[in-house]
């Protein structure tokens, strides 16, 4: 019997029930691994059998206790890069490795064989400057750099392979009765089944799992694998107290928790002064993660054949990485700078999309809006309270019974017309399109699937069938190309009734969401493409959903327009695919407080467009928690208002004037900050920087900044940090480095770095600090939407470092298509202030845009003297007086109603 919507939307309401998600205690493959810890099993690696090939470097291990060999494999790669793989050598079947995050094959570099004794190989990257050194027995590798360990692997003996097995069915219930007869505490180690509540998972080839660990010498902060509600800086873990990395529909999660959410990256960067490093274990099954940090004070010996590393009072932090099964394949990015770790991240998965402008705007959304007429008020109402937005959404009610690709007819009778007024007025429109697939056969989505064999199949060979939205649903297998390849058509104009071309997409319960599923998921048992078990690729699945999506939507326009698709769940890659949420948190204090490190934790491992549900989904915000968090949600890559369904309706205006006002002034500062923020995504698209960077990454050698999460860079020239806390006066503000000076974007007061300064705050005020040295680009006036900008005219806001000068770009496309990388349709341009001249130069000769803009504003922060002049310089020769206002108070100077065009070479003199 299907569930009532009324039944759907109260299980998605109740508070968390943690007996429904697993902790460390109920995983069956973290039991085991533990118990390793008391059988003392190692393994040896067999030198006499090494083969060094032109891409890789082979050799045997083998476990002293069962003899049975693994296959290793240490490739390099390009860019300071090393991979080691190890595999069964022969195994039962082969074993899951993961397809399609990598954007092409690595470019491996051949290694030499440097030094060693018998019982070790030293292997070089021909430049000579790391150097990994394998030791036999017991099996060890230690990579070098400048005669100094930076990590160890396998130095602690926790190598775990579990080989693939044919279940002797006779004997099969004989030894697992057996098995627990031995010790009752170890009733279910889950070799061939694993009870979980009501629910029963069937192994074929019974258990499978690995892990392997990593010490990290020198390091005591560590950031990363996403995704958790948890502070930035990693913590140590304690006895059933890994991190997990499980995607799962997690409502209203628990903040200050292991616990795994919607998506999972695997991947983790440490950090010390003078070095940053980066582990890539690329496996998509269930994952754990331990981290333990020994402080100094102790000496570690790491014996490498004839070369003995002593780490005198060294501190140490120890990894271990635990997956249910596959194989391992782990990267290593040995940096030493944090841009060059996010270099090598981004030449394996690739980097963050080049989004269309439109979606760096405001985003409205509600579960749901109710019909077109509710479109149609809502969307006035941001023009009669003069608020800008860029895109308007519709969560699952909009479709006729939740079949995606449909439309509720009584509700939204002429989609087009209604995308028609949102295109009027230069808006666009985002639905949601989830995974599973009401079970109709009238429903041609369905028909056409089930009849082509497209969905994911259970144990036994048939559809799985699971309850969501629209009751009992088939779940599409987006893991098969032949279904991605289909699912993209769907929306094309002529099958997609309906949709236009400001229509975009939403992914949501991709984990994939199943009700009264185990955890409610997909059991691990169910078979995909390639007669593939669930549990092998559980955590990309979304992932998939995703690349068919934004293809689809490229198609569409016959490869011309960028795509814009939002997901729930995620993988290493995400970034290649548009952006990502932190899901379904509360309109609480401290889920604003958690949003700021889960999205700096995002942006480190490759994924900087995502954000926040403003004023959190579940639950009613008070005014000034929803103030507050507009104020954050301004300054963070992905800005959406979100509510889910049975909350009080929360448009900005709904709150009285004042408050009105302040979220008007928030998203306004949105819109100004826009050239800026464009230039942030063409940087990280083209070059891995994170946009919402932790302290930590720009300021890499000064200690205090490794902690901090209350605040964060927007790039290199803003620091922002949001107020997360009510009735708050005064905040304490950090302000790093020695050398700097920082200036206050409100009152323009310039403050010396590294020092904690108070600020004051009303409800009116963000603290947001431009860095001395830097030049910001900002639109002088803003629009309705991004699309009535594109002419606007631009100002300079000009902050001089301790030395008087200071630089910034701007990049300018035409916002949508492909053109700025087919046909190098762009601007890209630099600013420098210097020896009292800003000039405007081009920082990239290939790219060309027409462009009428012009920069018709400039202030100069920080310029401690009243100039006699200032004069502009074209390069024509022609010199043209400029009127000017200084505030000795501020130590500002502020040029108008200048007209100089973005797009050529221009100088300003100020003398």
């Amino acid at each position: 019997m299907e569930p009532s919507v009324e039944e759907e939307i109260s299980v998605e309401d109740e508070a968390v029930d943690e007996s429904i998600f697993k902790d460390c205690s109920k995983i069956a493959f973290y039991r085991r691994q533990k118990q390793q810890l008391f059988k003392k099993s190692t393994y040896q690696a067999l030198l006499d059998s090494v083969t060094i090939g032109k891409d890789s470097t082979r050799f045997r291990i083998i476990n002293e206790a069962t003899k049975v060999p693994l296959l290793a494999e240490v490739f390099g790669i390009e860019g300071n890069i090393f991979r080691l793989k190890i595999n069964e050598e022969t195994p039962l079947k082969p074993r899951y490795e993961v397809p399609d995050v990598l954007t092409s094959k690595p470019n491996t570099v051949r290694l030499i064989s440097c030094s060693g004794d018998a019982g070790s190989l030293v292997l070089a990257d021909g430049k000579g400057d790391l150097k990994c050194h394998i030791t036999a027995n017991p099996f060890k590798v230690d990579l070098v750099s400048e005669q100094e360990v930076v990590i160890s692997i396998n130095s602690l003996g926790q190598l775990y392979f579990e080989h693939l097995q044919i279940p002797p069915l006779k004997q099969r219930a004989t030894r697992e009765k057996e098995d627990a007869s031995v010790n009752t505490s170890q009733e279910n180690l889950g070799l061939w089944e694993e009870k979980f509540r009501k629910f029963v998972d069937v192994k074929v080839n019974g258990p499978a799992s690995i892990g392997l660990d990593f010490s990290l010498h020198g390091f005591e902060h560590l950031y990363g694998i996403p995704q958790h509600a948890e502070s930035h800086q990693l913590k140590n873990t304690g006895d059933g107290d890994a991190y997990r990395l499980y995607n799962l529909d997690v409502y209203g999660y628990k903040i200050h928790n292991k616990m795994g959410i919607y998506g999972s990256i695997p991947y983790l960067l440490a950090h010390k002064l003078g070095r940053t490093f980066g582990i890539f274990w690329l496996n998509s099954s269930e994952t754990l993660v331990e981290i333990n940090t020994e402080p100094a004070g102790k000496d570690t010996v790491t014996q490498m054949g004839p070369v003995a590393a002593k780490q005198k009072d060294s501190s140490r932090t120890n990894v271990r990485w635990m997956s249910e099964s596959g194989i391992i394949d782990v990267f290593l990015l040995t940096g030493p700078t944090p841009s060059d770790v996010f270099k090598q991240y981004s030449s394996l998965t690739g980097t963050q999309a080049m989004p269309p402008l439109f979606s760096l705007g405001y985003h409205q959304c509600r579960w749901n809006y109710e019909d077109e007429q509710d479109v149609k008020a809502v969307d006035a109402g941001f023009d009669k309270h003069d608020i800008p937005y860029d895109v308007m959404w519709l969560d699952i009610e909009h479709t006729e019974g939740k079949r995606y690709f449909t439309w509720d007819k009584k509700r939204f009778p002429n989609p087009k017309k209604m995308q028609a007024l949102l295109q009027n007025k230069k808006r666009k429109l985002v639905v949601i399109s989830d995974p599973h697939i009401k079970i109709d056969p009238d429903y041609s989505v369905y028909a056409k699937a089930k009849e082509q064999g497209f969905f994911v199949k259970n144990h036994e060979g048939g559809d799985f069938e699971g309850i969501c939205w629209p009751g009992l649903s088939s779940y599409l297998d987006f893991t098969n190309p032949k279904v991605r390849e289909w699912y993209s058509g769907l929306f094309t104009f002529s099958v997609y009734q309906g949709s236009t071309d400001i229509l975009y997409i939403w992914n949501d319960m991709n984990e994939p969401s199943v009700f009264r599923g185990p955890e409610q998921t997909m059991p691990k048992n169910a078979i995909h493409h390639g007669n593939w078990e669930h549990r092998e690729l559980h955590n990309i699945y979304g992932f998939y959903q995703q690349k068919a999506t934004a293809e689809g939507l490229i198609q569409r326009s016959q490869g011309k327009e960028r795509p814009f698709v939002l997901t729930r769940s995620f993988f290493a890659g995400s970034q290649n695919y548009g952006a990502v949420w932190t899901g379904d948190n509360k309109a609480d204090w401290s889920y604003l407080k958690i949003s700021i490190p889960m999205l700096l934790t995002l942006s480190i491992t490759g994924i900087s467009f995502s954000g926040s549900d403003v004023g959190g989904f579940v639950g009613n915000p008070s005014p000034e928690l929803l103030v507050r968090w507009y104020q954050a949600g301004a300054y963070q890559p992905f800005f959406r208002g979100h509510a889910s369904i049975n909350t009080k309706r929360r448009e900005p205006w709904l709150f009285g004037e004042q408050h009105t006002r302040l979220i008007r002034e928030a998203i306004r500062q949105r819109y100004a900050l826009l050239p800026y923020w464009y230039s942030l995504f063409y940087r990280a698209h083209v070059a891995s920087e994170p946009i919402m960077r932790p302290l930590w990454v720009e300021f890499p050698d000064e200690l205090e900044t490794f902690g901090v999460e209350d605040e964060y860079m927007l790039g290199s020239a803003l620091l922002v940090h949001p107020v997360t806390e009510p009735k708050v006066t005064l905040v304490d503000v950090f302000l790093p480095g020695s050398s700097e000076v920082w200036y206050d974007s409100k009152t323009f007061a310039p403050w010396e770095g590294a020092c904690t300064v108070k600020i004051p705050v009303g409800l009116d005020t963000t603290p947001v600090f431009q860095r001395g040295g830097s030049i910001v680009p900002v639109k002088t006036t803003v629009g309705k939407s991004t699309g009535w900008m594109a002419d606007a005219l631009y100002g300079l806001r000009v902050a001089l470092s301790t030395k008087g000068s200071a630089v910034g770009e701007l990049y300018l496309d035409d916002g949508h298509s492909f053109q700025y990388l087919h046909q190098k349709q762009f601007l890209h341009r630099k600013f420098c202030f210097c020896s009292g001249v800003l000039s405007n130069s081009c920082a990239d000769e290939r790219g060309h845009y027409p462009s009428e803009c012009v920069v018709e504003q400039i202030f100069v922060l920080g310029l401690k003297q009243q100039p006699s002049s200032v004069t502009t310089h074209s390069p024509d020769g022609k010199d043209q007086p400029v009127a000017f206002t200084y505030c000795a108070t501020t130590a500002t100077l502020s040029l108008e109603k200048l007209s100089l065009n973005i797009g050529t070479d221009w100088e300003v003199h100020v003398k």
